[in-house]
Order: C-alpha cells, then structure tokens, then sequence
C-alpha cells in the first residue's frame, strides 16, 4: 500500500483538494499541520497511485510539497482507527463500523467518500451552532462535501434541505449520504466563486476565508440566517462585515478554529 501526502497552504487548499479526489482509490485523509498548512493524504495499492518520492510540484496557482512512502500491512485497520465517531448535541456522526448512540440521531458516512467522517473541527462548530437552533423550513448548505451537515440537518427536522458543491465527487458522496442514512436532500453542482448557491432562509458554510469571501461579494439575496466557519477567529471580523445586511449573532472557537453565526439585520 501506498501513501502519498501532499501539503498546501491553506489558502490554495480547495482547488489542490478538488484535484486530488480525482485520484483516492483508498480514501483521503485531511489533516491540519499548523494554521497555514494542510495536509491531504491519499492512499492505493502499487500502481493506482504513483510513488513520486519528495517533490515540490505545482497545482494550479499553488504549490506543494509531496511524500511518498510504504503503508505497513495493518494499514486497513489504521484507517479505520482513525476514523471514529463525532458527537455534538442529540447528533452522531459515525462510520459504519462505529456504534450508534442510544437516542441519538444518528449520521452514518463512509469515510472513502470524499472527506471523511467529520473529524475536523470546523464541521464540529457548525454542528454546535445548527444543534442549537429550533428547525424553521428550508436549509442549504453551500459546499456540502460528503454531505455531512445536510444530512444531520434533514435528521433534525430542516426540511427542504439543499446541498450544492463545485466537485463531482461531493455531489456523488452527498447524494450516496442521504440515501444511507434514508434522508431528502437536493443536491446540485455549483461555483460559489462565480454564483449564488441555492437560496433558503437558513445557510451552512463551512468554507475558507477566501471563497466566503467571494460568497460574499457574490450575494443579492441574503439569507435569514447564515453559519459561516473554515476560518481562524481572527478572520470573522473580515468575513462577518463583507456579508451587507447581516450582523454577526453568536461565534463559536475551539482548536484554533471559528464559526459565526449572523442573521439578518
């Protein structure tokens, strides 16, 4: 088994991602190196992916560091340990070999689906804000990715929920979410740098700086409500004052991280 990483700055982290996933015979792993840099790792048998040795190469306008080296045989029950369970309020998110809480609602996603299971910090913010809203109507969520937030949305009550993403693969891992986890979720492909995503009175996304920034300067009809996160607490201010017509209602940190909520003026 192979395992190649690739690490990026995080400013150029979404388009090098929405290359990458063109290649994940294994699955892929994201991980944070320090608040500037991130790390995807994709894994393959010999010859689904090449053994590039240690380059810096570019992706686009970014460029990368890449390493390659051996997976030790015991790598599928390394994958599996390192994907375990998120719980945040009534809601589990798990892989199917993870147990279901008692009582809980429970999001089953399989991790070689586009990103994971959950385990980062900024999915966790939103689902701290979203599990505490009481459910009024229609939600999107704008980058859904693996369909993580739509699906635990549509589990608490949101209904219609709108999930819309540039990649293909999030598209198809989304749609492949809601029917596991026997759920209704509209999903669509689109380019939040260039248009608006589906309009509901209440929006997740958990994005970068960067491309809430382009949401932003992209917007004519607000929503009611919008959790925005993938920022460091620093850059909510920034974020927070580019979205007219919106004020900045609740903020959420941990491990570095942010997740505002604003509503409408």
């Amino acid at each position: 088994m192979i395992r190649v990483a690739v690490r990026v700055a995080r400013e150029h982290a979404e388009p090098v991602l929405a290359e990458l996933l063109e290649l994940v015979p294994g699955g892929l792993e994201e991980r944070e190196v320090d608040p500037a840099t991130v790390e995807y790792v994709l894994y393959g048998a010999e010859g689904e992916l090449p053994a590039l040795g240690s380059i810096r190469a570019a992706a686009g306008p970014a460029l990368v560091d890449v390493s390659t080296s051996q997976v030790p045989d015991d790598w599928d029950e390394r994958w599996r340990s390192f994907h375990t369970a998120l719980d945040v309020g009534p809601v589990r998110v798990r892989p199917p070999w993870e147990p279901p809480r008692a009582g809980a609602l429970d999001v089953v996603i399989d991790p070689g689906q586009a990103f994971g299971t959950g385990s980062h910090p900024t999915t966790r913010l939103v689902l701290e804000l979203l599990t505490t809203l009481e459910p009024a109507g229609a939600l999107a969520d704008w980058g859904c990715g693996s369909g993580i937030l739509a699906i635990a949305a549509a589990k608490l009550g949101w209904a219609p929920v709108l999930g819309c993403d540039h990649d293909p693969a999030a598209v198809e891992a989304t749609i492949a979410g809601a029917a596991a986890n026997e759920v209704e979720i509209a999903v669509s492909r689109c380019d939040l740098r260039r248009e608006e995503g589906p309009h509901a009175p209440t929006v997740l996304a958990n994005l970068v700086r960067p491309l809430l920034l382009d949401v932003a300067a992209t917007l004519t009809r607000p929503p009611e409500r919008l959790i925005a996160s993938g920022l460091h607490p620093g850059e909510v201010g920034e974020v927070a004052a580019a979205f007219a017509g919106l004020r900045e209602a609740r903020r959420v940190e941990r491990g570095g991280w942010a997740a505002v909520e604003l509503v409408r003026v």
